[in-house]
């Protein structure tokens, strides 16, 4: 096929700013972030570009022309960047189109809902052109957690043939048909089949018009129970702070932030997923699980897709000067922040949408930014008890920075109905502690403190049952 014949007709065509077409702008550098969420990537110019941009669905490909530029070495080494294992991706080619005119082929892996736009010079970037390529299909995460579960229990228990009926778990029909699944016996061998469980669970779970929900049918009315102890997959979801293309603080050795948050999420979610309260095992759900952006109220949008029990952010913090030291927890606040130093530390954290780059033309963005203003009193109470377990634990690791929990308006605390906690580990901008942060013994230390503190919070506060529907 020539190039000149790839813009089919009946594609969905997407275009930028062609009035202010960037004459004489060159290509500084590009990236290329891949994630099974979605993948990016990024031309990064010294002048505004404009493009127009058009996904061919079969076989799948995204074609961009960027006008008022000529192809350059930096923008040819994207052809280099696309990774094998990249999920979205199976390649990238480059060449001049017009003569000011560069066009760019995706070859995708699969039909992708692609998003085009360019972002205004902000930190160390210029000017910004991102391509985000989102699945047609997207995962479900509370599928995966299941699956786990379901895997988990297969190994630590194969029942006989003739098992007796499994125990139900009073009220959670979630964990009921986990503990079914697990003990149900392939058609003629006796052996648990999971791997055939997660359709049928999530099949009844969406029934009940919310994933998860408690449901118990009776004839004739409708009644919601209150919540009650119950045995069931208790879930945390462990936010790593920043990554992709937001770096987080910088320490004066070159300590990114994102990446030690990263380690320290992978320990704690080790430690999590080994243990279980009260006989209900845990699992870790993580917002980000490798190098990628996720705008901030995306990631409070995934923690309650997973109906987590608890939210907590993973940080390292960083001031103008090195002298600054210790670890601080922060909760949200509904009103004023608890000190300037809490109300700074919010504002700089929150600017991590301008940096990892989002588009906010977008009506999902909308939509999902309303749930930032969705805060409940109760929501933030459970928020200090946790702050409260997890900083006395930390202090037997480390020095802490403030001895109560901080509250100040944090977009990645706004979920409206679960516990949420934003934890900066260290100074990163001090060197001593950007050396303890690059310590996996510290880390480990400090994974374990967290771990301790999610412990004592669920002991005073025993995880309860869902609202149960009965109708």
């Amino acid at each position: 096929m020539k190039r000149r014949t790839l813009l089919q007709a009946g594609s969905t065509v997407l275009t930028l700013g062609l009035g202010e077409l960037a004459r004489g702008a060159t290509i500084v550098t590009v990236r290329v972030w891949p994630a099974p969420e979605y993948s990016r990537v990024t031309i990064e110019s010294d002048g505004a570009l404009a493009a127009k941009a058009l996904f061919v669905p079969s076989p799948p490909r995204l074609a961009v022309d960027i006008e008022g530029i000529t192809l350059n070495p930096a923008l040819k080494e994207l052809v280099a960047k696309v990774r094998a294992d990249d999920p979205n991706i199976a390649g990238i080619r480059v060449g001049q189109f017009a003569p000011s005119v560069v066009r760019l082929v995706v070859d995708l892996k699969l039909p992708i809902r692609p998003q085009v736009f360019t972002l205004a010079p902000v930190a160390a970037y210029q000017h910004r052109l991102v391509l985000d390529l989102y699945p047609e299909k997207e995962a479900d995460p509370l599928e995966a957690l299941i699956t786990q579960r379901l895997q988990d229990s297969a190994q630590v228990s194969a029942p006989a043939p003739h098992a007796s009926a499994p125990r139900h778990t009073d009220g959670d029909p979630l964990g009921d048909l986990i503990a079914q699944q697990a003990q149900k016996p392939a058609a003629g061998t006796g052996v648990s089949a999971p791997q055939n469980a997660t359709q049928s669970i999530a099949a009844s779970a969406h029934s009940t018009g919310a994933t998860g929900l408690n449901a118990i049918k009776t004839a004739g009315k409708t009644e919601i129970l209150p919540p009650a102890a119950t045995d069931r997959l208790i879930i945390i979801a462990l936010d790593a702070g920043h990554g992709g293309e937001d770096p987080g603080a910088i320490g004066p050795g070159g300590t990114r932030e994102k990446d030690v948050v990263l380690r320290l999420a992978h320990l704690l979610r080790e430690r999590i997923n080994a243990t279980s309260v009260n006989g209900n095992a845990m699992r870790a759900y993580l917002t980000r699980d490798a190098d990628f952006f996720v705008p901030l109220q995306v990631r409070v949008q995934k923690a309650r897709r997973v109906q987590a029990d608890l939210f907590v952010s993973l940080h390292a913090d960083a001031f103008f000067t090195p002298d600054p030291q210790g670890a601080s927890v922060f909760a949200l606040s509904q009103g004023g922040a608890s000190s300037s130093a809490a109300r700074w530390m919010a504002a700089k954290e929150n600017k991590a949408d301008l940096i990892g780059g989002l588009n906010v033309k977008t009506k999902d963005a909308t939509v999902q930014r309303a749930l930032l203003d969705m805060s409940t009193t109760a929501q933030i109470n459970d928020s200090l008890k946790l702050g409260g377990s997890l900083l006395g634990e930390i202090g037997r690791v480390g020095k802490l920075h403030k001895a109560r929990v901080e509250q100040a308006s944090f977009a990645v605390l706004k979920a409206p109905d679960i516990p949420s906690v934003l934890v900066e580990a260290a100074f990163i901008s001090n060197p001593r502690e950007e050396a303890k942060l690059n310590s996996e013994e510290f880390l480990t230390q400090l994974a374990d403190a967290l771990m301790r503190g999610i412990e004592r919070y669920f002991s005073k506060n025993p995880p309860l049952a869902r609202n149960r529907i009965r109708s």
